[in-house]
């Protein structure tokens, strides 16, 4: 029966996690203030409780949850009408090194010392400061970084060339599943899908894995494998 009342109480828990996060958003972690982040950590910690909690009262942690979910939502719609809210409840950038001079006590303020952020350049690949002409601390713990117009990559622009403009690749076929919505978007019916797949020797939709296109007619497939890739064949 304990075992019964745990399977019940976790998919439960797991239903309303799912629910509750939705509701709070598709920001990836690297994307979450630390506000977010910990209140994260503790709506998950409360779910899994509530999951073993063997008295059945799923209730008062259902409350909890809730009341934690709500608080997230609101500060985030509130700081979408406020800029100084958002600088108090999200932070802001802090600039910490610009034009060969860092900034110690922006370092000091960002919790960060110089061999960190020496870290932080070589993982971007710059080992030489002098390639640097700023880097500033983002609200969400990452460092962004603008090289100086000498090293940083060269543009079409730079090189005097207009290439023609590339277009978003629909995927309209997974796993053997004919995505209508996405065929319909790229300008593009059955008919002509079929035409496609037949001009690729695919004889059965269901053999392929994947396959997109654009709206000016470019078509890829990837059909599915039957067989696992030697790894002696990665080298």
């Amino acid at each position: 029966m304990e075992y019964l009342t745990i399977i019940y109480q976790s998919t439960f828990s797991i239903v309303t996690l799912f629910i509750l996060t939705k509701l709070m958003g598709y920001r990836q972690i690297s994307q979450l203030s630390m506000f977010d982040y910990i209140n994260s950590i503790t709506i998950g910690s409360i779910a899994a409780e509530m999951a073993i909690d063997l008295e059945g009262n799923y209730l008062k942690p259902l409350c909890a949850m809730v009341v934690y979910a709500f608080f997230v939502i609101l500060l985030s719609k509130v700081s979408q009408k406020s800029i100084p809210l958002r600088r108090l409840i999200n932070g802001k950038a802090i600039m910490i090194y610009q034009n060969g001079t860092i900034y110690n006590e922006n370092l000091r303020k960002a919790k960060m010392d110089v061999d960190e952020f020496l870290v932080e350049c070589r993982v971007n690949g710059y080992f030489d400061l002098s390639q640097i002409e700023s880097a500033v601390l983002e609200p969400n713990g990452k460092i962004s970084f603008l090289p100086v117009s000498e090293e940083r990559p060269a543009t079409p622009k730079d090189l005097g060339i207009k290439p023609t403009q590339e277009q978003i690749f629909a995927n309209v076929i997974i796993d053997g599943q004919i995505l209508e919505h996405n065929l319909q978007h790229a300008g593009k019916d059955k008919n002509w899908l079929k035409q496609q797949l037949d001009g690729q020797n695919v004889k059965d939709i269901s053999d392929v894995f994947l396959a997109t296109c654009d709206k000016d007619g470019n078509f890829h497939v990837f059909e599915k494998l039957d067989h696992l890739v030697d790894k002696d064949m990665l080298g």
